[in-house]
């Protein structure tokens, strides 16, 4: 049956809707059916992709979360057929609110006992945020220790260091290293080339395929392709298709 992908991290602004997007070109690139949803009721940033096919959800009532609205969530996800993968681009201030909708209605066992798998996927970012996405990440594993978790390491803000560790060497991974199913780095170049190709690439919404083809420099369609194939490199070694 499906494969559901919850992108979750409780801090904002650290990468999860780019990871979304990511997720969603590359498995695309790897022969899969894609189906995406964008839940975040600040900032609908994935559904922001014009090219992508994505279910914008609005989960506010009268500018509160509505825990009702994510019932269609999950019934649109269970519609889906065999073999698909599903993204769920879920928003910082909504990351409580869904947690504690799917532990309180088993969503989990809803889905695996109708034949689905189910993964979260979490971003770690380097820089000031950096503690706070552990403990988004903690949260995450204490409140689902049955599901595996793909850990997502985005050092765009800075190394993923704390306290002269890396993340191998973090509490939070030595507590839990059994429950991430993969720790995938999101790769990094020089940002004054494929740094600047891929921060206007985002600002546009465009997708790997529509900025490669739009660009008129040879170099920067050579940068892209190049990265864009180590992001299939890195979903691939995953193990989630």
């Amino acid at each position: 049956m499906a494969t559901v992908h919850f992108i979750q991290q409780g801090k904002g602004g650290v990468g999860k809707s780019m990871i979304a997007s990511i997720l969603y070109q590359t498995l695309g690139l790897l022969g899969k059916k894609v189906a995406a949803f964008d839940t975040d009721p600040v900032n609908a940033t994935l559904a922001g992709f014009q090219e992508f096919e994505v279910t914008c959800l609005d989960i506010l009532k009268q500018g509160d979360i509505d825990p009702r609205q994510f019932d269609t969530l999950i019934d649109k996800i269970m519609e889906q057929g065999p073999e698909t993968h599903v993204i769920v681009d879920n928003g910082a201030s909504s990351f409580l609110a869904l947690n504690s909708y799917i532990k309180e209605n088993g969503i989990i066992g809803i889905l695996e006992e109708s034949g689905h798998s189910v993964f979260f996927h979490s971003v770690i970012t380097g820089g000031q945020a950096i503690a706070d996405t552990v403990l988004g990440l903690r949260s995450l594993a204490l409140g689902f220790p049955e599901t595996p978790i793909v850990v997502w390491l985005n050092p765009y803000f800075g190394e993923i260091v704390m306290d002269g560790m890396s993340f191998e060497e973090f509490k939070v991974y030595q507590e839990f290293q059994n429950q991430f199913h993969a720790v995938i780095t999101i790769p990094q170049g020089n940002k004054a080339t494929i740094g600047k190709d891929l921060e206007t690439m985002f600002a546009k919404r465009l997708s790997f395929k529509n900025a490669i083809e739009s660009s008129q420099s040879i170099v920067v369609r050579s940068r892209l392709q190049r990265y864009r194939n180590e992001l299939v490199e890195a979903v691939t070694s995953a193990a989630l298709v």
